[in-house]
């Protein structure tokens, strides 16, 4: 069976992370999405709602599977026997850092990185920039999944729902 994982924050999985995880779905037989876990880092959402929203707007994949890591990446891999990492690429900047990390991760346990160049439509995305529109009551949607549209209209009191929903 051929194995990947697709890790990230995912605070909060937005229509970009979805793209990769969905293409890498297609060239995988399972696709492991880790949250990765950083206690220097406090996010807007848990790492289990995090999980649930992943779950959720995953669930018609077939092929994935949502855990959570809090360690290297590399570890992470090695435990469970997965020998590849898919990370997406937005832009030249990112492929700066992920280069030296997808090199740091070979020497470390052999484990290949595999680069996916994000779809146009999502290359200007990131979740800390949705996270921030939203918070100033920027519309969101069409930048994250509805479900996660949801949770941040909740978490934020509505804000980040869209003027066009009609449940507004």
């Amino acid at each position: 069976m051929r194995r990947c994982v697709c890790p990230g924050s995912f605070d909060p999985v937005t229509n970009g992370h979805l793209d990769v995880i969905e293409r890498a779905g297609r060239l995988y037989d399972e696709v492991t999405v880790a949250i990765m876990i950083n206690n220097s880092k406090r996010g807007m959402f848990e790492v289990e709602e995090r999980a649930e929203l992943l779950r959720e707007v995953t669930e018609g994949l077939g092929n994935i599977v949502v855990d959570s890591h809090h360690g290297l990446l590399v570890d992470y891999c090695r435990d469970h026997g997965i020998p590849v990492i898919v990370k997406g690429l937005r832009a030249v900047t990112d492929f700066d850092y992920e280069l030296q990390m997808a090199q740091m991760n070979h020497r470390l346990t052999g484990v290949e990185t595999l680069f996916v160049a994000t779809s146009p439509e999502h290359s200007f995305l990131s979740s800390s920039l949705v996270k921030e529109v939203a918070t100033y009551g920027g519309d969101v949607s069409g930048l994250v999944p509805d479900a996660v549209l949801r949770r941040l209209a909740t978490r934020l009191g509505n804000t980040a729902q869209s003027t066009t929903d009609p449940s507004n």
